[in-house]
């Protein structure tokens, strides 16, 4: 007894001369060129863009205004949408309490293994906010990072919150990951 699989049984059934194979061929190469294409522009779009806009010197986020922005010499060269904890009004005054810090900054580590999408960590609590929470027996809390989607096919969106990190899309991610070295100042503005 000899195996014939389903293709072999499919391909005697249809007659030698119909031009149905030859469109199934036709579509399927057309799906896969698209398919292609749309992964070219999901992985190469965020660093295209960063090398379109060049280095940049100062992240500036505004809370109020759920927006980061790369600047050059104090000109926005690029700006996107953030998420924010849940309680984004105010200063984080402790671990746990739902707030993005505001004031002057570094971008110090960058991680690309990150849970999230990539994650690049603020170099907040200074010495001062650290000092002042140990003063009132409280733990400022720390891990406060400039991140993306934990899921990949959110590479467009941003998450509703956060736990006090500063959430992009991917895309955004790999704009501001290929734009931006470390040591680099980032502003929180309330």
């Amino acid at each position: 007894m000899t195996d014939i699989t389903a293709a072999e049984i499919w391909l005697e059934a249809v007659p030698r001369n119909s031009a149905r194979p030859r469109r199934f061929h036709r579509l399927f190469a057309v799906l896969t060129m698209v398919a292609l294409v749309l992964a070219a522009i999901f992985v190469l779009a965020g660093p295209v863009t960063a090398f379109a806009i060049g280095p940049i010197d100062k992240v500036l986020v505004d809370k109020s205004a759920r927006s980061l922005s790369l600047l050059r010499d104090g000109e926005v060269i690029f700006s996107t949408a953030v998420s924010l904890g849940k309680k984004p009004a105010g200063q984080k005054r402790a671990e746990g309490d739902q707030r993005t810090p505001e004031g002057k900054y570094r971008l110090i580590w960058s991680n690309p293994d990150s849970t999230h999408y990539r994650s690049i960590l603020v170099s907040y609590p200074s010495k001062k906010q650290a000092a002042a929470a140990a003063a009132n027996g409280q733990d400022p809390g720390g891990g406060i990072m400039i991140h993306g989607q934990r899921q990949w096919w959110r590479f467009l969106t941003r998450s509703a919150l956060t736990d006090g990190c500063i959430g992009v899309s991917n895309y955004a991610m790999d704009v501001v990951w290929n734009a931006v070295e470390l040591g680099t100042p980032i502003e929180i503005r309330p």
